[in-house]
């Protein structure tokens, strides 16, 4: 790849172009996305994040891939809104262990109007902490949206989950364009994007290629794409979708990162089905962020100390806030973790 393709950022990704390189073979793909990732990263730092389900279940939504959504039977024991300092609480822990980024999910179309003075505590406590504060609420209001900036959040959440020809098969409840308007509001607000879709829900591969495209033609890339493999949950519709092959998903994560060279590419939901060696493939294939701890809202997560591990035989370290110095940073982590094998581990969480 010539230096002057790196250095282009581009906002015009056509569907043939982006389908060319999902069929590349493999290791060339590989290398074209290494040498994307090592002109704007570190190739061995990763970003760590928590996330943490500040209300569960009972959404009126009906995303065929979600245990949370009240349109299914999938056991799942509904929580009603989280308080703030129970948040707070859990913010500090994600901390103590090496997160640096504390992410809060509810299960809302959208935020209500009695809700939103708590949940803005919830981000003015978190970001006091010196933690990065993300949510995902739902679709929001212009108002909503500057609340939200105006407390402190630095990013917001909100999945497009797949392309705009494939979303009806998977919600009705709720539009694209209804999506896009969510984080055009985001944007205007100043606060980052988080957003990105999931594998394995039936799609075909216009369909990867055209949730990348969407993400990738926006006036400004996201500065977080989380990449979610389906986490079949039973009760969902989705439920006995076949498998998502390991070598397509490291595609996807490779030609993300080709694509939004400077974006924190995040390995998402799905990483519990996944081994070591995959994982390591998809850190050189780009993905740069991780949810970190026992839970990804409702569903298993690779918990803290094996992720170190890993990291540690790859001679990977979790990126560290500016204002911490590295061997500080990794100080805190080590020790945290000593001291979390002796204690009950912290209920968090992570969405796509």
């Amino acid at each position: 790849m010539s230096a002057s393709a790196i250095a282009t950022t581009r906002h015009d990704w056509s569907l043939a172009e982006v389908k060319a390189l999902f069929q590349q073979p493999f290791n060339d793909l590989l290398f074209q996305a290494q040498t994307m990732h090592r002109a704007h990263f570190d190739p061995n730092r990763v970003q760590v994040s928590t996330l943490l389900s500040i209300k569960t279940g009972a959404c009126p939504e009906d995303c065929k891939y979600c245990p949370q959504s009240g349109h299914y039977n999938t056991g799942l024991e509904k929580q009603k809104l989280m308080e703030v300092q129970k948040v707070l609480e859990e913010a500090a822990r994600a901390k103590a262990i090496g997160s640096t980024r504390f992410c809060m999910g509810a299960a809302w179309k959208h935020p209500s109007a009695k809700d939103m003075p708590y949940v803005l505590e919830m981000v003015k406590g978190v970001k006091a902490m010196g933690l990065e504060t993300c949510m995902t609420l739902g679709k929001l209001d212009q108002e909503q949206t500057q609340a939200l900036a105006q407390a402190g959040l630095d990013y917001y959440n909100h999945n497009l989950d797949t392309s705009p020809e494939f979303y009806g098969s998977i919600i009705t409840t709720r539009t694209y364009s209804e999506r896009l308007q969510t984080l055009a509001y985001v944007r205007d607000a100043g606060m980052k994007i988080c957003s990105g879709g999931i594998l394995g829900m039936g799609e075909s591969l216009d369909d990867r290629a055209g949730l990348l495209i969407q993400l990738a033609n926006l006036p400004e890339h996201p500065e977080s794409v989380p990449i979610n493999m389906l986490v079949k949950v039973a009760g969902t519709p989705l439920a006995d979708e076949e498998d998502v092959d390991p070598f397509d998903f490291i595609r996807m994560l490779a030609v993300a990162r080709i694509l939004m060279p400077k974006s924190h590419v995040r390995l998402s939901a799905g990483r519990e089905q996944m081994n070591e060696q995959m994982q390591a493939l998809a850190f050189m294939a780009g993905a740069n962020s991780i949810f970190y701890g026992e839970k990804l809202l409702t569903t298993a997560n690779p918990q803290a100390d094996k992720d170190m591990q890993l990291f540690a035989r790859l001679g990977i370290q979790p990126e560290a806030r500016e204002e911490h110095a590295d061997e500080v940073h990794q100080a805190a982590i080590e020790q945290a973790l000593v001291e979390q094998r002796s204690s009950e581990l912290f209920y968090d969480a992570a969405s796509a």
